[in-house]
């Protein structure tokens, strides 16, 4: 565990309140599917899943205890039902990181040209400085020269249907349904054996 990192007891708190909220949702969304298939089932397994794994590593770090809850390894994922030849793919990218050294982050923020983002040290003004000048694939090379550490990624290729300019900007990330899954590339600390775990879902 990082030593700038030190998860807090309000931390392991409110994370243990995040998964009863999301154990919730995952009811509520099995109570009320409209399919086997349901994607809203299949989202709040995910945000249960997440937010277990979260909790759990508050836990350890903070107390050196561990749950019972483990991560599957992706054989939950629906069937592919999407078109056999599609008319367009979508590519969706996670990445989360941990700021572990604010410090470092605000300086690399100021000395960025705009440094008047920054306002004065704050952290979301200082990610969006950083964000604003590098492309997501280059701060993901140089996380570490930013203060930042890894956490897991995951990347989609889903079939899609051909879009208009400017036609779904406003809810990028509604539609992404996994039983139209192409290809899918997962990076985590859960994986004992190696860092990614590669699923490939091509019809």
């Amino acid at each position: 565990m990082s030593d700038v990192a030190q998860p807090t007891v309000a931390e392991v708190r409110a994370a243990v309140e995040a998964v009863k909220a999301a154990l919730d949702r995952h009811l509520d969304a099995i109570e009320n599917r409209t399919g086997e298939d349901d994607p809203a089932v299949y989202q709040a397994f995910e945000g249960l899943a997440s937010a277990a794994e979260a909790y759990d590593e508050l836990l350890y770090d903070t107390y050196d205890e561990v749950t019972p809850f483990e991560v599957p390894l992706g054989d939950t994922l629906p069937d592919y039902s999407g078109p056999g030849e599609p008319g367009a793919i979508s590519v969706l990218i996670r990445r989360d990181y941990t700021v572990a050294d604010p410090q470092r982050l605000r300086r690399q923020a100021e000395g960025l040209s705009g440094a008047a983002a920054a306002d004065g040290g704050d952290i979301g003004a200082a990610v969006g400085a950083l964000f604003g000048e590098y492309e997501p694939d280059e701060v993901a090379e140089r996380h570490k020269e930013f203060g930042l550490e890894e956490g897991d990624s995951t990347l989609w290729v889903t079939a899609a249907e051909p879009a208009e300019p400017g036609e779904w900007l406003s809810a990028p990330f509604d539609q992404a349904d996994p039983r139209h899954l192409l290809f899918r590339f997962d990076v985590s600390a859960v994986y004992d054996d190696a860092d990614a775990d590669e699923l490939d879902r091509l019809a």
